[in-house]
């Protein structure tokens, strides 16, 4: 049941944007819980590297006195990849298109990872 919530609300998150090409729920030792991501992606690979980089995030945000990490964000020329958590257990991670407007697309985000959270 957890886990066709899981599956639910990312499907839902991948919906509401045109923006968003996929997305993935990780636990924070790298173990994909979740995804809506196409079949050629490595989701071993795709979790343990969002893993680490959270946890990175969350140590430069502490050490530079930034304040608690909201998200960690990669731009590249084909596209963004945005981590956050949901809640502390896991880590959501987002495939956005290069020209996505982020500003919705966090939004977005922040209210998946808030209902991520409550099923964990």
């Amino acid at each position: 049941m957890r886990t066709e919530a899981f599956q639910q609300a990312l499907e839902d998150l991948n919906g509401s944007t045109a923006d968003i090409e996929a997305s993935a729920l990780i636990s924070v030792d790298g173990l994909m819980m979740a995804s809506a991501m196409p079949q050629t992606m490595d989701e071993d690979r795709v979790g343990a590297m969002s893993a680490a980089m959270l946890s990175l995030g969350e140590r430069i945000a502490r050490e530079l006195a930034r304040g608690t990490l909201e998200r960690v964000l990669i731009q590249g020329e084909q596209g963004c990849v945005i981590m956050t958590s949901a809640g502390s257990e896991a880590v959501l991670t987002v495939l956005a298109r290069p020209n996505a407007k982020l500003g919705l697309i966090f939004l977005d985000i922040k209210r998946a990872a808030r209902a991520l959270a409550q099923h964990i």
